[in-house]
């Protein structure tokens, strides 16, 4: 279909921008790509932006020499989804590196054994990639781009003040006083979400007492496409991605107390900690140029529902998991996903924020969410604990899985969103 010119430029709210069919809430990837998702399928949308973001027709200009220390692991679910809304494509290419091979180790033993270890590859799971390692500026910018020129979207900057619900529509005042109404309101701001809050959704909240410490180093030795995970019941689990060329990025997941200590070293001397696990695997590393690195606080949020009266939650609105499976993206991506499907697929006589039809979103996504909040606050709690029985447990249990076919083949086609 032929690029449509439009009016989607950010703008302060007027009375015109109201009475759309779906209010977006949030200015981040998920909430991005649900307004390209949903505006492709035919409603109409506005998406709230604070008012300090970016506006998409000026990107922010980016040294095209550094690399982004925030990066994603995507999955097939991901990349089905932004192909769909053509932005996949609009990425930077050489910039975007797959994963072929994924090795877990249990333990922080180095690479050459004495640990559970378990490995999953491409070509074992008959597929062109397990993943592919995005970094978040390259995604917003192919975002940005398409939303540019999307049709049915119009970009609106304000802060929200209140919501408000009748029977036939949901309303935001914004703080300028102007308000917004719409069918169905999506909260797609981020884990400490408004949208969830005025709606007085509970929610189990638990720190895990870490900050994911990221960061990228150049590698010795080539990373093959191979993603290296290591567990440590002292020192957390320390993540290597890969990246485009001989480069990798750490995710890093340390108590805080080893947060702290770390923080405080030059990156040539973190390089060095991680010897221990890397250089076997991939030699000596050196901090990229110019040196970047940044902490993220860990917690577990699990909402009670992710829907209430014409609101529907996406991404960590609904839901916050550990890093450690590199899955908090993809959870969102499958989100927007669920959510264009089950809007699409309404009765006539429904509109989008009908109590029917959002509870069919939330049953498609009931499932997954659980499994997924289940298995990584599970293998947090087994591999922070350090008694000798539980250790030998968990990588025999490593080991046991990594030789059985079959069940390493139901892991994989979860991993990649089949």
């Amino acid at each position: 279909m032929r690029p449509m010119t439009s009016n989607a430029q950010f703008m302060t709210a007027s009375p015109a921008a109201a009475g759309t069919d779906i209010c977006i809430v949030g200015n981040g990837a998920v909430g991005k790509a649900a307004a390209l998702g949903l505006a492709q399928a035919g409603l109409r949308v506005t998406l709230l932006a604070p008012p300090s973001s970016p506006s998409p027709s000026r990107p922010a200009p980016a040294d095209e020499a550094s690399w982004d220390v925030r990066v994603y692991a995507l999955n097939h679910t991901a990349r089905r989804l932004l192909s769909s809304v053509r932005v996949w494509e609009a990425m930077d290419a050489g910039r975007i590196a797959p994963v072929d091979n994924m090795t877990v180790q249990g333990d922080g033993a180095s690479a050459q054994g004495g640990a559970g270890l378990l490995s999953f590859d491409a070509y074992g799971a008959r597929t062109d990639a397990l993943a592919w390692i995005v970094e978040d500026r390259n995604l917003d910018a192919a975002l940005n781009a398409a939303l540019r020129f999307a049709p049915n979207v119009k970009l609106v900057q304000g802060r929200a003040t209140a919501l408000s619900v009748s029977p036939e529509a949901t309303t935001l005042t914004l703080a300028s006083g102007e308000s917004l109404s719409a069918s169905l309101v999506v909260g797609a701001d981020g884990g400490h979400s408004w949208v969830r809050g005025q709606c007085d959704i509970g929610l189990d909240y638990r720190a895990y007492g870490q900050r994911a410490i990221v960061t990228n180093f150049s590698c010795e030795k080539p990373h093959l496409g191979v993603a290296y995970q290591w567990f440590s019941p002292v020192e957390g689990v320390v993540a290597l991605l890969p990246l485009p060329g001989n480069r990798v990025s750490l995710v890093w997941s340390a108590p805080d107390a080893l947060a702290e200590q770390l923080l405080r070293l030059p990156l040539s001397e973190l390089a060095q900690r991680l010897a221990v696990w890397a250089a076997p695997v991939l030699g000596a590393l050196t901090p990229l140029q110019p040196e970047v690195v940044k902490a993220f606080p860990l917690a577990l949020i699990k909402p009670h529902a992710m829907i209430a009266e014409r609101v529907a939650l996406i991404g960590d609105a609904a839901h916050v998991v550990h890093p450690m499976a590199g899955h908090g993206m993809n959870l969102g991506f499958a989100d927007v996903a669920a959510l264009i499907e089950t809007l699409a697929a309404r009765e006539p006589q429904y509109d989008c924020g009908d109590s029917r039809v959002l509870r069919r979103y939330a049953r498609a996504r009931k499932e997954e969410v659980l499994l997924m909040q289940l298995a990584t606050d599970g293998l947090n709690r087994i591999f922070a604990t350090d008694a000798e029985p539980l250790r030998m447990a968990r990588n025999i249990g490593m080991n046991l899985i990594n030789r059985l076919p079959v069940l390493k083949r139901r892991l994989i086609a979860y991993a990649l969103g089949k």
